[in-house]
């Protein structure tokens, strides 16, 4: 069995001020399995609306919970707010948060178990597996992320189902051993490659709830991103 004192929580925000404290709750709300305690990681990428005050506001009336928060002094995207939190996380293990509300912190304790039972690294949570909920959204998305996961295991020999996904659970220290260069969207490809080339890695994945934006609800992500994440596969698969 392994024994987890503090679990980090990076959450990479951008523009999130009117939904953050919701994301917050949710993870407020989770008790974690063998009172394991939380450290929420906030990285404000440098937003344009009241993200750090909405932060701000949401610290002073909830003391109890361990929030820590960085803010970019220019927008570097996803992959460089993620490396910020990852250098200053402190728990054992650390998992990522997007800020919106299409994945369920209430999910952390099945990404935990395996690790808890001592046997696994890392976890990533797979949209397309298991019997969770999933919204029913855009097909060309699915049929790209499924892509982008398949060209990925072709060159990391790993048999994942859900690359793209934002739940991936990852030993700290192992995580802070890597050198991670993508600065946006490449970050998921890039860590998963390099995660799967350290000896003796076990990944495990375990299925999702995914509760999913539209363009409308502030959905960022778009088709140049998974031509970048192409380029990633190859440029950390192929040539390094």
């Amino acid at each position: 069995m392994m024994k987890i004192s503090k679990l980090s929580i990076i959450i990479p925000a951008y523009n999130e001020g009117g939904t953050i404290h919701l994301i917050l709750n949710k993870i407020k709300a989770v008790e974690l399995i063998d009172n394991i305690q939380k450290e929420i990681i906030i990285v404000d990428d440098c937003s344009k609306d009241n993200t750090e005050q909405a932060v701000a506001g949401y610290k002073a009336e909830n003391t109890e919970l361990d929030i820590r928060y960085f803010k970019h002094q220019y927008n570097k995207g996803k992959g460089a707010a993620l490396h910020t939190g990852i250098a200053q996380a402190t728990g054992e293990y650390t998992i990522i948060q997007d800020a919106d509300l299409e994945y369920d912190p209430a999910e952390y304790n099945d990404l935990l178990k395996p690790v808890c039972n001592g046997f696994a690294d890392v976890v990533y949570g797979s949209r397309f597996m298991g019997s969770n909920p999933h919204r029913i959204l855009f097909f060309w998305h699915t049929i790209g992320n499924r892509w982008l996961t398949f060209l990925s295991n072709m060159v990391s020999n790993l048999n994942l189902t859900d690359m793209e996904t934002c739940y991936k659970l990852f030993n700290t220290k192992l995580l802070q051993n890597i050198k991670l260069e993508e600065q946006r969207f490449g970050f998921e490809p890039e860590v998963t490659i390099k995660m799967s080339r350290t000896p003796r890695i076990r990944i495990y994945e375990v299925g999702i709830s995914y509760y999913g934006r539209t363009y409308e609800d502030g959905k960022k992500i778009g088709w140049k991103d998974g031509v970048r994440a192409i380029y990633c596969i190859l440029k950390y698969g192929l040539f390094k």
